[in-house]
């Protein structure tokens, strides 16, 4: 079977600068036509003087997409994901290569495109199917499914400029789904919305997998990747860095944050020098190292629910039996969330130490929400606390398929392990 897209040798150039002007709109144009024209020379000669700048958003992309394959596109903002999707949507023309695509295509590439401010809901799906290439009979049929799934019922006949940009979203994404097409492609829809709403596009884009449709998905949520795709395709600077499985994609994601600069730098910690400890103690706790659960150094970003590990060095001036580490996560706002300590571990073993030490502190799971936290290191000597610093290093928890639905809770600070099932209604007997 002949691949659903074939991308051959794309890229896209940008001219940067003044020679940029030429991509203004027909308004502009005609309006530099008629400037003066001095200004015109004068601007002619600064430009041949100045120049531009070419700037490549992708270069020689080359993909093969099976049919009814799943595929994600990852990166950081400006790696070209959505350049690329407008090029394979045929609303960009690529500088350089092709593009061939086997089958009907419905994109969602921004929210509520084709649609016209002061027509209603209910003529803006006429307007937008049109667009998207449905008929319109086609379009009555699946009028009931477009608006119930858009949950907008009560507001269809109210002009979508009235409508918030979760409206929008949800009508615009409703509509492309119905198209039922062979390739669907969707540029960080779940960007907006409730959990409610993402899990109903989750679905739909599932649906569509399971009836061998191809899906092309632009997200920076992670977890919805995982759940979703079986191939991820990592973008870094307009070419391919990666191909692969979705979670190997996601992986080779968050491994390179650190060498970007979106996340803190070194696994190694300097506690001796560090400025966060209070005044009253001198330093005790020397080191601290962090790695996760395939024992590769952490570079400030862990997928919600993975295993840390954790290297504890510090100085025992004098011979003791009694003495601790702790490790503890606060948010930023400085509230603790969970400690682990050495106390807590019921093999542990007292006997008499001196000099140098490590204790390794191994979490299976770090359940937390995600964001930004703060990590604290602490010492105790004779069950009393010697040495302790706050913000010793800060942790970024990232999305992950912590519940294998591809959807994490946005409140709270912590992932709770459960299970839920659904049974009748018992009448009650009487008595």
């Amino acid at each position: 079977m002949k691949p659903a897209i074939e991308i051959s040798g794309i890229s896209k150039r940008y001219e940067l600068g003044e020679r940029a002007q030429m991509y203004g709109s027909f308004r502009e144009s005609l309006s530099r036509m008629f400037s003066n024209p001095w200004k015109r020379a004068r601007r002619s000669r600064s430009a041949g003087s100045e120049g531009s700048t070419a700037f490549w958003a992708v270069k020689n992309i080359n993909i093969e997409i099976q049919q009814g394959e799943t595929v994600a596109l990852i990166g950081s903002n400006g790696a070209g994901k959505s350049t690329l999707l407008k090029i394979i949507s045929r609303i960009t023309d690529p500088t350089e290569g092709t593009i061939l695509a086997r089958g009907r295509m419905g994109s969602l590439l921004e929210v509520g495109t084709g649609f016209h401010p002061e027509l209603t809901g209910r003529e803006n799906i006429y307007l937008n199917g049109a667009i998207l290439g449905m008929r319109r009979r086609e379009i009555e049929e699946k009028f009931d499914e477009i608006t119930s799934f858009a949950g907008i019922g009560q507001f269809l006949d109210t002009p979508v400029k009235r409508y918030s940009s979760g409206m929008y979203v949800r009508l615009a994404f409703s509509i492309a789904a119905h198209l039922d097409p062979e390739i669907l492609i969707v540029d960080e829809v779940l960007a907006v919305g409730d959990v409610a709403f993402q899990k109903k596009c989750l679905g739909k884009m599932a649906e569509a997998c399971a009836r061998s449709r191809t899906v092309l998905f632009v997200s920076h949520n992670l977890a919805a990747v995982e759940s979703l795709c079986s191939r991820g395709i990592v973008l870094e600077g307009g070419q391919i860095a990666f191909d692969g499985p979705s979670k190997e994609a996601v992986r080779f994601y968050l491994d390179n944050l650190g060498s970007e600069g979106h996340a803190p730098g070194s696994h190694l910690v300097d506690l001796h020098s560090s400025t966060s400890r209070p005044a009253k103690y001198r330093p005790h706790l020397r080191r601290l190292e962090l790695f996760d659960g395939r024992g590769r150094p952490l570079r400030g970003t862990l997928p919600a629910g993975e295993s840390l590990k954790a290297f504890i060095y510090f100085d025992l001036d004098m011979p003791c039996t009694s003495f601790d580490a702790s490790i503890a996560f606060d948010t930023l706002t400085g509230q603790r969330v969970c400690t682990a300590h050495s106390a807590y571990e019921p093999d542990r073993r007292h006997e008499e130490r001196v000099g140098q030490q490590v204790f390794i502190c191994e979490i299976p799971s770090l359940a937390l929400v995600p964001g930004e936290y703060k990590v604290g290191v602490g010492l105790d000597i004779a069950s009393g606390e010697v040495d302790w610093i706050d913000d010793a290093t800060r942790i970024s928890i990232v999305n992950s398929d912590f519940y294998g639905t591809g959807i994490l809770p946005t409140r709270g600070v912590c992932l709770l392990e459960n299970r839920w099932t659904l049974e009748p209604a018992c009448e009650a007997v009487a008595s």
